[in-house]
């Protein structure tokens, strides 16, 4: 089969290989998946330019990783104790390159049988595609804190990919979903995904616009704690969370006592090492929210498989919505 492959750490162009290599083969508890797309999100960069050698392993005849966690494809094998009835199922891929080299950046991947999550029948592989790591540390974020039912949250970066699934998934949890985001692009983007409240966070009353329409907010989802501290400060109601789930190149400067004196929570979100059973509940949940109709895609950009580096480069350069390999 055809696949991306790096073995160094680096730019995109100079690790990144599209080679031959043998069709992986199910294991116990295992499915193997003919993949139609596959997702790129910025945790990919990271991977790629931040593997040690013990992340990488046996790709075919070489030691290496094939690249990207998300995906969607069909099930056309199947290991021992996995039901022979899942042959042919439409599925979405999540944490597929954790612990493994067989990312989905591949014509073929093997995950184990809970994590090939069956598509809902009209839901697109575009949209399946989206979902994986964003819609799951979105889930993470909006309820590792409990329920946001009743809840006033404010998302960080409404048009990305997390921010995105946190205002639907939110919405649908019953809370009142603010958002910031940097222009009018992204501002439509988070209004059609059902944002409360959208503000330009570039606004010199950026916290006042917030306060002024909901009040103090009870969570905070962030994507850039270093930049977006003191407008978090700002409008975080007493006992608030402020939960983070990326980190930026210079780490903030923490203002203990303004954070100890409303008693505010200061979480910290990592999908990779998010609690198994929260996964496997966020993957039910998204699947739930699918077959309802209650999910919408981002902007897709397709490259081809040839094509993986650029595709990079676009995540890399900022690119608004979801970058993903078509290899249908």
């Amino acid at each position: 089969m055809k696949a991306a492959f790096f073995n160094a750490n680096g730019p995109a162009k100079t690790v990144l290989q599209v080679l031959d290599v043998a069709r992986p083969e199910p294991g116990p508890g295992q499915v193997r998946v003919r993949v139609a797309l596959s997702a790129i999100n910025p945790g990919d960069m990271w991977m790629r330019t931040n593997s040690s050698p013990e992340d990488f392993g046996p790709v075919g005849e070489r030691n290496g990783r094939i690249p990207h966690q998300d995906g969607t494809g069909v099930i056309d094998a199947v290991g021992a104790g996995v039901d022979a009835s899942r042959l042919g199922e439409r599925v979405w891929i999540w944490m597929a390159g954790s612990g493994t080299p067989w990312g989905t950046a591949a014509q073929w991947t093997v995950v184990p049988s809970e994590q090939a999550v069956r598509l809902p029948e009209g839901t697109s592989d575009e949209l399946g595609a989206s979902l994986g790591i964003p819609a799951m540390t979105a889930h993470w974020c909006l309820y590792a804190d409990g329920s946001p039912k009743g809840r006033t949250v404010l998302v960080a970066a409404g048009a990305g990919a997390v921010g995105h699934y946190a205002i639907e998934l939110g919405k649908i949890a019953g809370a009142r979903i603010v958002t910031t985001v940097s222009g009018p692009e992204k501002a439509a983007l988070a209004r059609a995904a059902g944002a409360d409240l959208v503000v330009n966070y570039r606004d010199a009353d950026a916290a006042r616009q917030i306060l002024d329409a909901t009040g103090p907010v009870d969570r905070i989802i962030e994507v850039a704690l270093t930049d977006n501290l003191e407008l978090d400060l700002a409008v975080a109601a007493a006992g608030a969370t402020i939960v983070t789930y990326a980190a930026q190149p210079v780490d903030p400067t923490l203002p203990v006592f303004r954070l100890m004196w409303p008693n505010l929570v200061l979480r910290f979100a990592l999908f990779l090492t998010e609690p198994r059973d929260a996964l496997l509940h966020a993957a039910t949940e998204i699947t739930s929210a699918l077959e309802r109709n209650l999910l919408s895609p981002l902007p897709v950009h397709s490259f081809g498989l040839d094509d993986v580096a650029a595709a990079h480069e676009a995540v890399e350069n900022g690119i608004t919505g979801k970058v993903v390999l078509d290899l249908r």
